[in-house]
């Protein structure tokens, strides 16, 4: 099969299940059209024609991954813990939306300092070489931001919500049982 093919027969399909994922129609085109590539790059390892099908949307699924992490979009968050199931392949994210929003929330109730360390980092993907620049403080300060601002995170997670990880630290289970997360001790 040649990428004409795979594109006729495959296009339309592709187009929707990334549309359904980012409703936003100029991600889309672009993410679609980086699977093709994608694909026409990686052609000659498809083994089994019989798996064209989930390995394209396999291509779909890690191209939107990776066009929000490139993008630097935080809406990446809340699209990797909603992605479906394709096929026969396992979930991207295994923890629910709860928990991202549980996650955004503690965010917005961190100190600043602490809080854009963590969404340049950790969201946005900067290397925390690259934060110290941005935030004009010592490498050693951005680890340490960043560190501080993790544990905080955590401190403020666990004073709310009961979380249960597997032992791969996959969150597998997460309710909220406290309204208002609490900091044990002033972080400024």
């Amino acid at each position: 099969m040649n990428v004409e093919q795979l594109w006729d027969e495959y296009h339309e399909h592709v187009r929707n299940f990334v549309l359904h994922k980012t409703n936003n129609h100029t991600d889309t085109e672009d993410i679609v059209q980086m699977t093709f590539m994608k694909a026409y790059e990686g052609m000659t390892r498809l083994q089994d024609e019989e798996k064209r099908r989930a390995w394209i949307f396999k291509i779909a699924r890690n191209s939107i991954v990776d066009y929000f992490r490139k993008e630097k979009k935080m809406e990446a968050l809340l699209l990797l813990d909603t992605m479906n199931i394709v096929e026969d392949e396992q979930p991207v994210a295994d923890c629910n939306s709860e928990t991202a929003q549980g996650m955004m929330n503690i965010l917005t109730r961190m100190p600043d300092k602490y809080r854009e360390a963590l969404e340049l980092s950790e969201l946005q993907g900067m290397s925390q070489k690259q934060l110290s620049e941005h935030l004009n403080i010592s490498y050693s300060g951005a680890k340490s931001r960043v560190q501080r601002g993790r544990e905080l995170v955590k401190e403020m997670m666990t004073s709310c919500c009961a979380i249960e990880a597997d032992h791969y630290g996959n969150i597998v289970e997460y309710s909220v049982t406290h309204n208002e997360p609490k900091l044990k001790k002033k972080s400024d």
